[in-house]
């Protein structure tokens, strides 16, 4: 299907913001493609709550502040980050581009930054951490049992991957798109059979959920591996305390993009809590609803180590492959040291919340 896209050699001309790129991204999809990269589940409710969380935080100039030496250093989990800008797992990215989650994984490589590679994704494990140069982050899906889980949990290790993403939010399969023959979840086994079940039985319940993780499976994956492992999906703060009680190094504060269950709050409502909860015990990795470099300063504030941007390089894939993606990152990353300029800060340790003004209105949980 995306051979038949035209390919771009070149970002195009007017490109000022990662939002710049929809319209070209759009134009080269075909419908069916785009509306499972833009579209979330039911009413769109939480899809669109993500991105209008931001509007009720405001900025706070601070002119003539001396910020000659500015950065957007971070350290995560031992490695030394150019900026707070990771990609995040996406599946399917040979959807949108012909080089996929490669040209993605090399993209945030060359903007020395990190990539989170997709359980789903379209290209081999291997390959993609080749592109990179360099060891990248792999989110894991449960695998049916334990046993599955665990022989593609070796294997991400073997091949070199050095951080663990457990995502935990979407056990409940929903309607998809129909993939092209030439694409497909290449490193998962084929799933087994499903089992029959009484007319009585429910399909979730009974079906999907009786294979769903449980807290009792994060307490056996975490026993697996001496990686750093995050735990990606969680809006609660009792649930955020029983992740890092249970010896994870940190969480993702993410409602998957509302993708999965309808009428979640904002992924950014839910992050004040958790942060106090966590209160510095692990990291806090923040999802859903970043588009620019504002949004970025503003998770930050409210406590986030780091964020996780979905959508918008994949308008830069799907634009013009490898250096979409990676003029995405540079324009996100200008965008943050441009806010942190004018609001006084030099640095990402700089930035609290009390360099912003939060509307009275915001909903929390």
């Amino acid at each position: 299907m995306n051979e038949l896209l035209p390919k771009l050699s070149t970002v195009p001309e007017g490109i000022h913001s990662p939002s710049d790129y929809l319209p070209y991204a759009k134009e080269r999809l075909p419908p069916e493609i785009w509306r499972y990269l833009e579209e979330g589940s039911a009413n769109n409710v939480s899809l669109q709550a993500n991105p209008h969380a931001f509007d009720s935080i405001h900025l706070t100039p601070r002119p003539l502040s001396d910020v000659r030496s500015g950065h957007t250093k971070i350290t995560l989990f031992g490695q030394t980050l150019a900026h707070p800008v990771i990609l995040a797992p996406l599946a399917y990215q040979q959807l949108y581009h012909p080089h996929g989650e490669s040209a993605s994984a090399m993209a945030a490589s060359a903007q020395e930054g990190q990539s989170c590679v997709s359980s789903l994704a379209s290209q081999t494990l291997e390959d993609i951490i080749s592109a990179a140069g360099q060891p990248l982050w792999f989110q894991l899906y449960w695998q049916e049992n334990r046993e599955r889980t665990l022989k593609l949990l070796q294997r991400t290790i073997a091949a070199g991957y050095n951080a663990i993403i457990f995502t935990v939010d979407a056990p409940v399969k929903q309607a998809t798109i129909q993939l092209p023959t030439t694409i497909q979840p290449i490193n998962l086994d084929l799933p087994a059979p499903f089992p029959a079940l009484l007319p009585q039985q429910s399909q979730v319940f009974n079906g999907w959920m009786a294979q769903a993780p449980r807290w009792e499976d994060l307490a056996w994956l975490r026993d697996q591996t001496s990686l750093p492992l995050l735990v990606k999906g969680i809006l609660h703060s009792e649930d955020a305390e029983k992740v890092i009680n249970l010896g994870c190094d940190g969480l993702v504060v993410s409602n998957h993009g509302g993708r999965v269950l309808d009428g979640t709050p904002a992924s950014l409502a839910c992050l004040p809590p958790i942060v106090s909860a966590i209160s510095g015990r692990g990291k806090v990795l923040f999802d859903s609803g970043i588009r620019n470099g504002r949004d970025i300063y503003k998770a930050l504030a409210l406590g986030a180590d780091a964020v996780m941007v979905g959508r918008p390089y994949i308008w830069g894939l799907a634009t013009a492959g490898a250096l979409g993606v990676a003029h995405i990152i540079r324009l996100l990353r200008d965008e943050l040291e441009l806010t942190m300029a004018l609001t006084g800060t030099a640095s990402i340790q700089e930035i609290t919340q009390e360099k912003i003004q939060i509307s009275r209105n915001q909903n929390r949980n």
